[in-house]
Order: structure tokens, then sequence, then C-alpha cells
């Protein structure tokens, strides 16, 4: 390792020669008090910036081992630390040093949710930020002296001011970790009371807008308030007990009018399986891990997927035990997102008649009588979501305000009026006695089978042109793979786009260590997830990136499953 004088000589040397010449600088310095190595250098000053990784030893960092005693804590503080030196960065002066991003300095900036990534991590070795630079140049030609400026003024201040432990404001770095904790420790207590989701008294759910994720602050807000009925208390090992409305698991509705927060309930919920900063409203809001939002998703791809639960003898004898199409329809695309979820390993399922398939849902007695049970191949959604319970233990929490044939199904109805949430289970169950459905059930005794598929590697190909791996991340939506586009557009629980790029990355990894045309999808997953979890999210790259933030197992499925060229055995 060379020391910083070393960079500093070098930037001189370099000065006003052709931008190439910054590739001399590549490799580690070490600077008073933390490590920078320049792990690598872009070739063009309108490239993607150069990559930058600096390591602060434990002793010189400075936190408490308490703060990252756990895996949850360990990951709240890197969150906080990569929040913090976002912040700081983003005074950087990018385009005032020359052309392009000269001058930049960026680190993958979070969001609402706490997620473990890779631009902060606790090493056995230190603190490590991985952050890119936008090596200065006028032209092509290298302008050395800023260069220093950064290097030896901009990244040492940013160390000091967003990876020392003195610098930090220690009461808010202990709420964050605290937060994450509690909700947690929440987490892992829901089954045992037999609950899928909590939301705690005085949770603020509506967000700002919908591009905006942070909680309604203007106009009336209406604070999250338990009915008496649902209320559970959880103990939390920094917040103490801490009451709140628990949906209990089974089947449980949630209705009410329009614009009385049905929805805002549900979208609360379904992020609720990712803990959150402290002052975003949904803290301790909570959801058992393995809930999937599903929706109907027209025009979606699908690879030999048993939808036979839901629909069968299709005109002209067409398979739905291993249902393969182009271009799904509402229904067809909705039962195979159920039975993709539960492939993978769902437990909840998220699900709002507003972006639902109707018919796909609900089959009313006089539809019934009209059109026979033999010319309609859809068992509806009503009929199959006891037995999913049931027979599968996967609940189901549904927002339902057009139908009221679900009362006979429900475990819990809750009503949300004006967004405060009423129980109105035995209310429902009295209307469902006094007022029969008006309709035969469809659908059998048993919910059926759900078939373990096994993903073909031939058919997951990221290549481009007969060259090497393309897989790039466009936002939340979309993963280009190869020559194709995976539209992640309504798979609605990636929250990052630093997902996304992992779970692309992820595909490749499991195309090429597991899937071998005899593993089961859900066998690779696992191994995948075992993976990551033992040795981090470096195993998906040969190189040291810091822009991955960790998926769940259900959206990399998810994304395969939308690779147009997926095929199963």
């Amino acid at each position: 390792m060379k020391q910083a004088e070393h960079l500093k000589e070098a930037l001189r040397r370099i000065d006003g020669r052709g931008y190439p010449a910054y590739r001399d600088l590549r490799g580690a310095y070490a600077f008073p008090g933390f490590v920078l190595d320049l792990d690598h250098v872009q070739p063009d000053p309108f490239a993607p910036p150069s990559r930058v990784i600096v390591t602060v030893p434990r002793a010189v960092a400075g936190f408490p081992g308490e703060t990252f005693r756990t895996r949850t804590r360990a990951t709240a503080l890197e969150d906080f630390l990569a929040r913090g030196f976002s912040a700081l960065s983003s005074r950087s002066r990018a385009g005032s040093r020359g052309t392009g991003g000269s001058g930049l300095i960026s680190i993958d900036r979070p969001p609402q949710e706490v997620l473990r990534r890779t631009s902060v991590t606790i090493r056995d070795d230190g603190i490590e930020a991985r952050f890119v630079v936008g090596l200065p140049a006028r032209g092509r030609t290298v302008l050395g002296g800023q260069a220093e400026e950064i290097f030896f003024g901009e990244i040492p201040a940013l160390v000091e001011g967003a990876l020392r432990y003195r610098n930090l404001d220690a009461e808010a770095l202990d709420r964050h970790v605290g937060t994450a904790e509690d909700a947690e420790s929440i987490r892992g207590a829901l089954a045992g009371k037999g609950l899928v989701a909590f939301i705690a008294d005085g949770s603020i759910l509506p967000r700002s807008s919908g591009a905006d994720d942070r909680p309604l602050a203007e106009g009336r807000v209406v604070p999250f308030r338990s009915p008496d009925s649902l209320r559970v208390e959880f103990s939390t090992p920094n917040r103490g007990r801490v009451a709140g409305m628990g949906i209990p698991a089974g089947v449980a509705l949630v209705v009410g009018g329009g614009y009385h927060g049905k929805s805002t309930l549900l979208n609360a919920v379904e992020k609720g399986v990712y803990d959150h900063i402290p002052g975003d409203g949904r803290e301790l809001v909570v959801t058992d891990a393995r809930a999937v939002k599903i929706r109907a998703e027209d025009g979606r791809s699908v690879a030999g997927v048993d939808i036979s639960p839901f629909i069968s003898n299709l005109p002209f004898g067409k398979d739905t035990s291993s249902f393969s199409t182009r271009d799904a329809s509402g229904s067809t695309s909705q039962a195979a997102n159920i039975m993709e979820a539960i492939e993978a390993g769902a437990r909840v399922l998220l699900i709002d008649e507003d972006t639902s398939a109707t018919n796909f849902m609900i089959r009313d007695g006089r539809m019934q009588r009209l059109v026979a049970k033999g010319k309609e191949p859809i068992t509806p959604f009503v009929d199959k979501v006891g037995q999913l319970r049931r027979d599968l233990g996967v609940s189901t929490l549904l927002v339902m305000g057009g139908s009221g044939d679900y009362f006979d199904a429900a475990d819990t109805v809750i009503m949300m009026d004006e967004y405060i949430p009423v129980d109105v289970t035995a209310r429902a169950r009295e209307i469902a006695r006094a007022h029969g459905i008006g309709r035969a059930r469809e659908g059998g005794e048993r919910f059926g089978e759900v078939r373990a598929r096994r993903p073909l590697p031939a058919s997951i190909d990221p290549s481009r042109g007969g060259r090497g791996p393309r897989i790039a991340a466009r936002g939340l939506s979309a993963i280009l793979f190869g020559e194709h586009a995976i539209d992640l557009s309504r798979v609605e629980q990636i929250v990052d786009a630093a997902q996304a790029r992992a779970i692309g990355d992820a595909i490749l990894y499991a195309r090429e260590r597991y899937l071998d045309g005899r593993a089961t999808l859900a066998e690779a997953l696992a191994r995948v997830e075992r993976d990551l979890a033992e040795k981090g999210m470096d195993v998906l790259s040969p190189h040291r990136r810091g822009d991955y933030a960790m998926p769940r197992m259900l959206e990399v499925a998810a994304a395969l499953n939308r690779l147009r060229t997926l095929e199963c055995a």
C-alpha cells in the first residue's frame, strides 16, 4: 500500500495530461485515519464516475459495539451512515470543476426503508464506504489541482463528518438503530400472536404524494388508531410496550367507502415487510416478511405455471397445469402471480380489488345462472381464499369495497371510516347469515397442487449480441437482461433501484451456480439467500460494487418469472 503523499505527487505529475493518465492512480493509499482505494478509474469525463472505497479502522471510527452487535442493528447503523454521507456529499461541486461529472462525489442514497446495502458496511477491518467520484477535467485534460482538492480536502472531510462516531448525533443514531430493532422484534413476534401484520397507534399512513414516499404533512392528517377489539401490545427492546392493531392470520377484509383509506392501509402493510427510518410514520407498521402484493398484470409472460386451481377447461383443450403464454390476460396473470408467489415461499397475499381482474375475484349468482360452470374456466378467488388458508397455511389481506360475497370467507372484517379502522366482523357475519350469497360455490373442496418448476438454464441468457453478460437496472421499473427487458413496473414491493440491480445479478448468480435444470426454483432461491446472508452481496459481482441493496427472494423470483425467454421443466 502506498502513502497518501504518493497520490499527491502523482496528481501533480499528471496535471495537464490527457484524461487516460488518471489510470496511473489506481490502487490503495494510506491516509491519516483511513485507507483510500481508487478501485476503478473512469476512461472519460463523460463515462460513469470512478469508484472509490474508503475504510476507517474500527478503533478510529470509534463506534460502540452496542451499535452493531446484531445484524439488525448493524444494518441500521450502516443505513444511518450512508444517509449522513449522502447528505454531506450532496454539497460536492459536481459540474463546477470542469467537463461532464467533474467534481461529483456521490454515494447510493437510501429511500425511506432501511435495507442492507453495499454502500456502507461494517467489516472486521473497519467501516467501509463505497462511493463514486467524477475525476475533474477540462475537455479531456486532467485537472490535477482540483483532483487534489477532492482527495485531500473533501473526501477526508466526508470521512471525518460521516464515518466517525464522535462527530455524529449520538441520540439520532441510537433512535435510528433502536427503531429498526423494535420493528424487527415485533416482526419476529407476529406469528406467536397469530398475526400477519401490526400497525401501531399513532402511525401516519398516507404519503405526501404518489411521487414522494415521505409522510403526508399538509392538510388533515389522521393518526392511526386501533379498534379495541383488535388492539394488541408488543414489548420492544427500546420503546417498551407498544400498542396498535393486529391483523390476524387467515382471511382479513378491508372494506369501506371510496377515499376512506382502504388502499392506503394496504400500501402501508405491503411496505411493512421492511423497516423504516424514524419520522417516516410507518416505523412500527410491521408485516410478515413473506407477504406478497398480488395484482392482475395484463400482457406479462408466464412460463409453465400450474394455474389449474383457478383456471381449467380452457377452450380448445389448452393445458393449465403447465400454463405458458406470451400475453397473459388479467385473470390468467393474477392466477399465475399467486401460484408463483406461493411457489417462492409467500405466506401472506395482499390484494386490492382496484388492481385485480374482476372476473378472477368474483362470479355472482346471476352470472352463474346465465353462464354455466362448464362454460366458465375461471374459479373465482372468493371460492379459493379459504382453501388457501386451510390447505396451505397462506393468509390473505384483501381490500374489497364492491362485493359482500367475501363476508362468508372472511375471518376478520375491518372497515375504514375516514382513515380510522373499525372492527365490523360481527356485523358482516350477521349480514352474511341474513342475506344468502345467491351463488353456488365452485372449484371443489381442496385448493389443489402447487407444482414446483425447474427453470432451464439455457433459457436464462444475459448475453447481448454474442458478447458477455449485460445486466442493468432501469430504476425500479425494469431490468435489462441481455437482449430482453424484465418489466418490474407492477412488482410493487421493490422500493430501491439498488434492489433491482441486485436482483438482475442474483438471477445470473443463480443460473451459474444452482439452476442446472434439476433444481427447483425454490431450492435455487434458498441457496442464493443463504449465500447472501453468509457472504454478503459481493458474491453477485466480480467488482466491489457500492450500489446494491438486499432484495427479497420473492422479488428475485418475480423478476425471473417475467423474463420472456424463461422455460421450465
